[in-house]
């Protein structure tokens, strides 16, 4: 019989420091099935502890205290695979894919924490590598598994809409054309030639991009506040952390939302968690 999926991604800033912040009482009320999480900052053994009852998987960051992604699940996870084919990618504590089966089905799902960048900078250069490596596997995974999910914190903003001083950030990493142009490929019409927002062509993937399918054509809902100055009590913000669905799988999506923290004081990560539920199995 098919079921809800309830996916929920977050950038919890350090796993360890968001559990003592209320990490867990959140997940006690939120009812979630599968939690992707990034920038975990902790070994394989830390994250265990920080999650107990949870199956978990993960990719750690070379640098200690560094990135790192999970995917923690209540349904057993039948295969993982973590960073990308191409070695050359720095990808090491920011890709990670789990296989989950619910039923008769599989869903895909993956923890992406794309790189901060730096405009003009090789930080920025391991950005676009990343991004070319993401664009190369979205195609490879909806063939393999036509149910798939790429969440997490990608770090672009794709449109306008997703920044509230988007004007203030036209020259700065998280808003530069050719960053936002693989997210207009990635959400075209899978295999159409389309005009991306840096002047150029390219093909569409596809994929949806569940969160503004849900919200419309309004500013926001944003993720991520700044912790300098009153960013977050002004929502002066980025809608940065995404649920990519494909578009099998996006036909099968109930309920999304973001769970915004009800005041400064109370959140336990400058990122608010991402939810959507999914009919599956």
């Amino acid at each position: 019989m098919p079921r809800r999926l309830r996916i929920a991604s977050v950038n919890v800033n350090g796993i360890r420091a968001a559990a003592r912040k209320g990490l867990h009482e959140w997940l006690d009320a939120a009812d979630v099935d599968v939690l992707t999480l990034q920038e975990v900052r902790a070994t394989e053994a830390e994250l265990r502890a920080a999650l107990p009852g949870w199956e978990t998987v993960g990719d750690e960051a070379l640098a200690k205290g560094r990135a790192g992604v999970a995917i923690a699940t209540r349904t057993p996870v039948t295969a993982a695979r973590a960073r990308f084919s191409d070695d050359t990618v720095d990808a090491a504590g920011r890709w990670i894919e789990a296989d989950i089966t619910v039923g008769a089905e599989v869903v895909t799902v993956v923890s992406a924490y794309v790189h901060t960048g730096e405009a003009d900078t090789p930080r920025q250069d391991a950005k676009y590598a990343f991004l070319d490596a993401m664009e190369k596997r979205m195609p490879e995974m909806t063939a393999a598994t036509p149910l798939a999910l790429v969440t997490g914190d990608l770090n672009v903003g794709h449109r306008e809409l997703d920044i509230r001083n988007w004007k203030g950030n036209r020259k700065k990493a998280g808003f530069l054309p050719r960053e936002r142009a693989y997210f207009d490929r990635f959400l075209a019409p899978d295999g159409v030639e389309v005009d991306t927002v840096d002047g150029e062509r390219g093909t569409g993937l596809g994929w949806v991009d569940v969160g503004r399918r849900a919200a419309g054509e309004v500013e926001g809902p944003y993720t991520w506040w700044s912790m300098r100055g009153r960013a977050f009590d002004t929502d002066t913000g980025w809608r940065i952390d995404y649920h990519l669905a494909s578009p099998a799988l996006a036909e099968r999506v109930t309920d999304y939302r973001v769970e915004r923290a009800a005041s400064w004081d109370t959140r336990w990560s400058d990122h608010s968690p991402v939810i959507a539920d999914y009919t599956v199995g």
